[in-house]
């Protein structure tokens, strides 16, 4: 099994485990493979939910500039329930989990496959 497997079992048991709900797998690898490298790295393979300006990257760059959604208020509401769902036990949080999420959220699956 590869790295990026492992990982991609790994993201979908905490899916399981914070919403009670099994991942659509397809739709996981494909966020996960969107992520590129940084899945690999600490720093770059999570999300700090307490850092504004890295929710606001997460905004700007995957919200708006990847799945195209229009720059607005709900936006930021939608990261913010995300991160809830996820839970704020731990503060960092898998960046592919958490794009998985908001796609799901924002019913973007249409650009992943």
């Amino acid at each position: 099994m590869s790295k990026r497997d492992e990982l991609i079992e790994t993201y979908a048991k905490h899916i399981e485990e914070k919403t009670g709900e099994a991942p659509d797998m397809d739709l996981l690898r494909e966020v996960t493979i969107a992520c590129g490298p940084s899945i690999y790295q600490r720093e770059s393979g999570t999300i700090s939910a307490g850092d504004t300006d890295e929710l606001n990257r997460v905004r700007e760059s995957f919200l708006v500039g990847k799945l195209g959604l229009p720059d607005d208020e709900t936006l930021m509401g939608g990261i913010q329930k995300v991160i809830r769902d996820y839970g704020r036990d731990n503060p960092r949080k898998h960046r592919p989990v958490i794009y998985y999420l908001l796609v799901r959220h924002f019913g973007k699956e249409d650009v992943f496959v």
